[in-house]
């Protein structure tokens, strides 16, 4: 059962971004593992069984991120993630083709939130072509969002815009995946 993050939780992560090498981690893996990694995964459990009883299992798996950083990406920044996250989604060969929700834990903040991650332009034109078919339903749709401010659009917008159908629809067809 999920019982929060501690503050122990929140110290390892200033720790391990304070001390981004093996040594450090080898001497703390153990924190690691009982502060950081056991209760994103109790979380990430929990939040899994909650969205597969109230949607139904309509395939969808639930991962939680590695500590370790991509060793091509590395840029001298050290080998460790100073953050997880677990995400909820549909299992696809093509990552970038399905929406994900997820939920990110770091040592100033925590998010969450639901979308696409470098989505392909083809995904990008499906969405559009939707708009523009009925822009009506989608501004019904999104008009929720404008009355609070927990969810929010985020991400940058295509250098050149694209002619949006009506003005209420424009921001998010303009929205660019890959920046």
């Amino acid at each position: 059962m999920f019982e929060g993050f501690s503050p122990r939780t929140i110290d390892f992560m200033w720790n391990l971004r304070l001390n981004n090498q093996k040594p450090w981690f080898e001497a703390h893996k153990d924190e690691y593992q009982r502060d950081f990694l056991s209760p994103m995964k109790e979380l990430g459990r929990e939040v899994f069984e909650r969205v597969t009883t109230a949607c139904g299992n309509h395939g969808f798996i639930h991962k939680v991120s590695r500590i370790y950083k991509d060793a091509r990406r590395l840029r001298g920044d050290g080998p460790y993630r100073d953050h997880l996250w677990f995400s909820i989604e549909r299992p696809s060969e093509e990552w970038t083709s399905t929406p994900v929700f997820w939920f990110e834990l770091s040592p100033e903040s925590w998010r969450y939130g639901l979308g696409y991650y470098q989505a392909k332009p083809e995904t990008m034109a499906k969405l559009r072509a939707r708009i523009d078919r009925n822009p009506g339903k989608f501004e019904k749709l999104i008009a929720p969002l404008a009355k609070q401010d927990e969810f929010v659009l985020d991400g940058s917008e295509y250098v050149r815009k694209k002619a949006a159908p009506t003005p209420k629809t424009a921001e998010w067809y303009n929205k660019n995946p890959f920046r």
